[in-house]
């Protein structure tokens, strides 16, 4: 006898694995094990007849079974008295499991166990395969179990496979109908004091780079359904993780959901007993109160974080010590400077203790700041060797509340992992190539076994390529280290042309550029503060110079403090792995390619990645320089990338960022060839409303972006020679949903140069009044002479008419806007001001007048040629002096 079964307090992913592993074993009977969630039970109520029989699990001879069939769980556990027979020889065991392994897995003989959003997919896939068909309300259930498990297809556990399947349900009839009806939220008066309790109680905690939700609450008896209150309080709170604990009876039930990869509840729910998968676990604890249990969480969420990555990977390095010679006055200068809170001591190259600034601080508080800082040093300290996990070294800082804790290599002290480190790694950094952070320390300098010399030949012009080559020799000359870097070398090797030279020097930029400038007879533009100079040919074209430097962000969002550094430290400031390559350029290693942060591979894949999990906190501008290159060169955003800008947009850091610098990186965007697909994807991520919050992405305004795209394509066909700030099109058109006032306040916010924010109000107000005109004018007749439509347009620049035709809805308006652009706003009268002299008018308003009088005779066809305006003036303004009009006919 084959019989199908599942856990107890089975959910709807148990009820659509068995009905699909039904049909894979179609002579098998279905039992749960236990009881069923109520809207299980709801479900079956209404539909059981329609849905293969289930039998009651005590009503089934045991001995009887030779073949067990389990869906959904591998737990011996949570199959109730199914679990007796597990150790019977003979006994063939298939399972059919999305949930990762545990110590407490039973064994299985067949099935399929793999991570995805549910079980029931996993069997649906295998009826695809064999094309088995399915009645429309098995595939309901089933579809059922996938929308419930995977929420909606939304958590991060959800596969391709997922959709797929989901699509195959719904040609087999599934009913959204039903689902969507069994799926919706019913609860009774006590379940509701539940939900209460745990949306009062609802702290957070900031786990890689996202929020980790903790909500309790008592019960005196059994509440059944918590699953289903803590989807609806995530949903409500629309929270990234959850977890709620909930004593009822003295037993302590967790349940646990998670919508981010970066948090894995399933692990957690592990360590209080539990089990489940990344996206949704649970836990029964009996062991510990409730207080108990919620202290262990506030511990063991942070210390989860990634708990086996080792010091290598997460220390500082290299780091700054202290002498043992100072005083405690200077160890604090140097920990001030250095922005650190606590520093090794150092003797003889060995270090001998820790100094913190809260020492140094409450030291000179009491006047001791004279004090050998020998003297309060901590000399017990943790000594962490390279493969220490980061779990025993965050236990150690929690237990011991030590902000310090240094790594050695042997004796060798080769870097330290502080609270920001760890800080750093909650914030995010998952493991994995597709979500690396790179940290300094570990980073081997393999990077000079590659050349680029043959690109520079093949791709550069012979004048660059000399250039480059002089600037190498400048340095060989001054004993410094020079190499290309940036968006140079990134285009170097992507074959895109790019004459925008940047070189960083191992040395002094400024002197560099100076020796440099000297002997070619180019100019300097130095800027002391932070090491760069840019050297100005005569030909005008440029060179920019830096040192090699690192920087410290004070705050997010502002300017950073620059110190002169390694290359290795100035290309990790960098904003994306792209961007890290250099080229050396002096003369023995010319051509060498310098590759610390696998810029090359993501160049390879196609992939924008931050160096570090803290890069948008630092510099919020990076998100949309992130769109800029994802658009331009056609690449992807890395996912732990995307996750870190989904964390920075809701931790607000751009509310912390000048005007000034988010004008600038919008224009920038705005200004590329398609600038629409990079809007689309700024909306996506959630970045416009840090422009106005008021700033959306809708159909109406979407609308308008698509027409501008058209309208600018037809532009460049027209290959006049008028310049047009394109950026102040699209821009205009970003805003076309906005009222005046949102728009001003749009404007205040980037930080709009003031005499252009006016001019783009203005003209936007006149704008959207002409429209209004012209739509009233329209409505008393069609017809309308050219210089009907030359006074209503002339005024506006070409950025606010190439808008109007990408804003209207009237074809007829649209044609009028084009007409004035390509025809109407280029005629003008034959006659100028020295030919109304000539005739003996005195200059002032009647010039004015006799110019438009002469412009509209044009514009409606009323006079051709000189002769014809000529003889308006005559009639309508000249004096009767005929001798000046003959000679001018002359």
């Amino acid at each position: 006898m084959e019989v199908i079964t599942t856990h107890t307090n089975a959910d709807f992913d148990c009820l659509g694995a068995m009905v699909a592993a039904a049909r894979l074993y179609p002579d098998a009977l279905l039992a749960f094990p236990g009881a069923q969630e109520k809207g299980v039970r709801t479900f079956l109520a209404r539909y059981s007849g329609n849905l293969p029989h289930f039998t009651r699990a005590k009503d089934i001879d045991l001995a009887s079974i030779s073949r067990l069939i389990i869906v959904d769980c591998r737990q011996a556990a949570r199959i109730g008295r199914f679990a007796e027979i597990l150790d019977r020889p003979g006994l063939e065991i298939d399972i059919y499991d999305h949930h990762p392994l545990t110590e407490q897995s039973i064994p299985a003989s067949g099935g399929i166990i793999r991570a995805g959003g549910s079980s029931a997919a996993l069997l649906t896939g295998v009826l695809m395969q064999r094309s088995i068909s399915l009645s429309p309300l098995e595939a309901t259930a089933i579809l059922l179990a996938i929308h419930d498990d995977s929420g909606h297809l939304l958590l991060p556990a959800t596969t391709p496979e997922d959709y797929q399947v989901a699509g195959w349900l719904l040609g087999q009839g599934a009913d959204l109908a039903i689902i969507a009806d069994a799926l919706k939220p019913d609860f009774n008066r006590q379940q509701l004091a539940i939900l209460k309790q745990l949306l009062s109680s609802l702290k957070t905690i900031p786990v890689n780079g996202l929020i980790v939700s903790i909500a309790s609450a008592v019960a005196c008896e059994y509440v059944p359904n918590l699953a289903s209150l803590a989807h609806l309080m995530r949903d409500i709170q629309n929270l990234d993780v959850l977890i709620c604990a909930v004593e009822m009876k003295g037993t302590v039930f967790l349940v646990a959901r998670s919508r981010t990869a970066a948090v894995d509840v399933a692990r957690l729910m592990k360590l209080f007993g539990g089990g489940g998968h990344a996206a949704a676990a649970s836990a029964t604890v009996r062991e510990f109160s409730l207080n108990e249990v919620l202290e262990r969480l506030d511990e063991q969420v942070l210390l989860l974080a990634h708990a086996d990555r080792t010091a290598a990977e997460i220390m500082s390095a290299p780091v700054k010590t202290i002498p043992e010679s100072l005083t405690v006055s200077a160890a604090l200068d140097m920990l001030t400077r250095y922005s650190c809170n606590a520093m090794p001591v150092v003797a003889d190259k060995r270090m001998v203790g820790v100094i913190s600034r809260k020492t140094a601080e409450k030291a000179l508080y009491h006047g001791l700041g004279d004090a050998p800082v020998t003297d309060y040093m901590q000399t017990e300290f943790m000594r962490a060797s390279l493969q220490t996990l980061s779990a025993e070294i965050q236990e150690y800082m929690i237990v011991r509340n030590r902000r310090f804790v240094p790594v050695f290599d042997g004796e060798q002290l080769v870097g330290a992992v502080t609270r920001t480190d760890i800080m750093r790694l909650a914030f995010g950094g998952s493991r994995g190539r597709q979500e690396t952070v790179y940290d300094l320390d570990v980073m081997q300098d393999t990077s000079r076994e590659r050349s680029v010399a043959d690109l520079v030949k093949r791709h550069l012009p012979e004048a660059i390529t000399e250039l480059l080559s002089q600037l190498g020799e400048a340095a060989d000359e001054l004993g410094m280290q020079i190499y290309a870097v940036g968006g140079f070398v990134r285009d170097l090797i992507l074959g895109v042309p790019n004459l925008d030279i940047d070189v960083t020097v191992e040395g002094d930029g400024i002197l560099f550029a100076e020796r440099f400038s000297l002997r070619h007879g180019c100019r300097v533009r130095s800027h002391t503060a932070f090491g760069t100079a840019v050297i100005v040919f005569p030909s005008g074209s440029k060179v920019d110079v830096a040192s090699t430097r690192l920087e410290y962000y004070e705050s997010p969002g502002v300017l950073p403090t620059v110190e002169r550094a390694s290359l290795r430290h100035d290309l990790y400031r960098r904003d994306f792995t792209i961007n890290t390559l250099a080229v050396c350029l002096n003369r023995p290693d010319f051509g060498a390619l310098t590759d610390y942060f696998g810029g090359r591979q993501d160049l390879q894949e196609q992939v924008v990645r931050v160096l570090h999990s803290l890069s948008f906190v630092e510099d919020p501008t990076r998100m949309f320089r992130a769109v800029r290159f994802e658009q331009r060169l056609g690449f992807h955003i890395a996912p732990h990338t995307e996750n870190l800008i989904h964390s920075a947009v809701r931790m607000q850091v751009l509310d912390k960022l000048g005007g000034t610098r988010l004008f600038n990186e919008l224009v920038q965007i705005m200004r590329e060839k398609e600038p629409l697909a990079a809007i689309e994807r700024l909306s996506a991520l959630g970045l416009l409303p840090s422009i106005h919050p008021a700033l959306r992405l809708l159909p109406a305004s979407h609308k308008v972006l698509v027409e501008t795209r058209q309208v600018m394509a037809w532009f460049r066909l027209l290959f006049l020679d008028d310049p047009c700030e394109t950026w102040q099109v699209w821009f205009l058109g970003l805003c076309d949903e906005l009222r005046q006032d949102e728009f001003r306040e749009a404007c205040q916010r980037l930080a709009v140069p003031e005499r252009m924010a006016v001019r783009l109000f203005e003209q936007r107000s006149r704008a959207h009044h002409i429209l209004s005109a012209i739509k009233v004018r329209l409505k008393r007749a069609p017809e309308v002479a050219y210089s009907e439509i030359y006074r209503w347009f002339s005024g506006l620049s070409l950025e606010v008419l190439l808008y109007l035709a990408s804003h209207v809805n009237s074809e007829q308006t649209r044609r009028f806007v084009s007409l004035y652009v390509t025809k109407l706003r280029s005629i003008a009268p034959l006659l100028d001001g020295d030919d109304l002299l000539a005739l003996g008018l005195k200059p002032g308003p009647q010039f004015r007048q006799i110019r438009d009088r002469l412009l509209q005779a044009r514009l409606d066809g009323r006079v051709v040629s000189r002769e014809d305006e000529l003889a308006i003036v005559q009639e309508t303004f000249t004096p009767n002096d005929r001798t000046s009009v003959v000679l001018m006919q002359q």
